[in-house]
């Protein structure tokens, strides 16, 4: 019950400027759920709602934004924690790791969508990045190195 109960919630804050949890439970009531304050509170908590305030000044429920990844910083903290060396030979890029952390980096730079990268594997400490051409491998290696 409590998931379409949950569902309804989304759909009525989606649709309403709801911002109470007596608002909700009226709304919901007009839609045939029966739910106290203290079962939308829960709802509430397990949806992640959050408040925002409307340009008219009242408050109203929302569903949790997503937060938006900076790719580059990931990267960056991936390579600082576990990266030890980072080589290539002509257009392969090796990638040594501590162990077990080979698909983490191969993650991260997967996640950048780099044109000139062809693909990644990884083992458990060894990435290795199948790059267009020398030069790409070069590029890569120099900005990784950076990184580090």
């Amino acid at each position: 019950m409590s998931t379409t109960r949950q569902e309804k919630i989304v759909e009525l804050i989606s649709k309403n400027i709801i911002g109470t949890q007596a608002e909700l439970v009226r709304a919901l009531s007009r839609e045939g759920f029966t739910a106290a304050q203290a079962t939308v509170s829960r709802d509430i908590r397990a949806l992640g709602l959050e408040r925002e305030r409307t340009p008219q000044g009242r408050y109203r429920y929302v569903m949790p934004r997503t937060k938006v990844v900076d790719v580059e910083e990931r990267l960056r903290t991936i390579f600082r924690e576990c990266v030890t060396s980072i080589d290539r030979a002509q257009n392969i890029v090796v990638i040594k790791t501590l162990p077990g952390l080979a698909p983490a980096a191969c993650a991260a730079i997967d996640k950048m969508s780099l044109r000139s990268l062809v693909g990644t594997i990884a083992g458990d400490d060894t990435a290795f990045l199948a790059m267009r051409d020398d030069d790409a491998a070069e590029e890569i290696c120099r900005r990784m190195r950076k990184i580090l």
